[in-house]
């Protein structure tokens, strides 16, 4: 009985409770440094958070692991030296410090990083007419998403885990500044990694224009790139985010 109970307690403290929520409300406290503003948006990995330091009231955003998702603090390692090695990439959110704070008992285990003032690709695409944009205003939005992931595949790294709440929109006119709220950090990069990456964008692209709902009315240069957003397809013409910016820039209008 006495070898069974170790090991049962082993067991228990080896997978912490299931946590779907962290429910932060605004003035909640963080380490005793940060007070919550709001939530910014979640994934599997986690929840994000924008925050403002006590000391200073600069505006930072936390994102703050699952703990399932974070065993012995190996995800929160493996994104914080992710983005240490993005950060000349100008769409990667700088990365600043880690802590913890108290869950329900627990202690929880968080990043810390530049907080951009911007609104998720999702809200904004909410706000246009018909809820969606033009062609034009598509392909360049496209072509900033793109250039932007193109950098992070050049340093021999992915994604991800692109969504239109994953993206911010700065600013956007003839074209469009934009930085990405969150990555996925697991698995080593390689092409299907990559080509994953490459399959997101022009599924952004494709509900940026309005989806299934809008496709037949596309013009050909749209479905030239969305290919019916069949992946052997968008594969073929498409390995990587650089070729996908080739094509934007040489592609003709007709």
């Amino acid at each position: 009985g006495y070898w069974v109970s170790r090991f049962e307690t082993s067991f228990l403290k080896a997978k912490p409770p299931r946590v779907i929520t962290f429910g932060l409300v605004p003035g909640s406290h963080l380490a005793g440094k940060y007070e919550v503003v709001s939530r910014l948006g979640s994934g599997w990995e986690g929840e994000v958070y924008l925050v403002r330091e006590i000391g200073t009231r600069i505006d930072r955003t936390v994102k703050i692991f699952f703990p399932r998702r974070n065993p012995g603090n190996r995800a929160l390692r493996f994104y914080a030296r992710k983005l240490h090695k993005l950060r000349h990439c100008p769409v990667v959110i700088q990365y600043h410090t880690r802590d913890t704070f108290d869950f329900n008992g627990m202690p929880v285990s968080f990043l810390v990083s530049e907080f951009v003032e911007g609104e998720l690709l999702s809200d904004f695409l909410k706000r246009q007419s018909g809820r969606r944009v033009n062609p034009f205003q598509g392909v360049h939005l496209l072509h900033a998403l793109a250039l932007g992931i193109e950098a992070i595949h050049n340093v021999g790294e992915y994604h991800g885990d692109l969504h239109t709440d994953n993206v911010i929109v700065l600013r956007h006119g003839l074209g469009f500044d934009l930085k990405l709220l969150d990555m996925f950090s697991w698995g080593a990069p390689n092409a299907e990694n990559i080509q994953h990456d490459v399959f997101d964008l022009i599924r952004i692209f494709y509900d940026a224009l309005g989806g299934p709902r809008w496709y037949s009315r596309q013009p050909q240069e749209v479905k030239d790139i969305c290919k019916g957003l069949k992946r052997s397809l968008i594969a073929r013409e498409f390995r990587s985010a650089g070729q996908l910016c080739q094509h934007l820039e040489t592609m003709e209008w007709q």
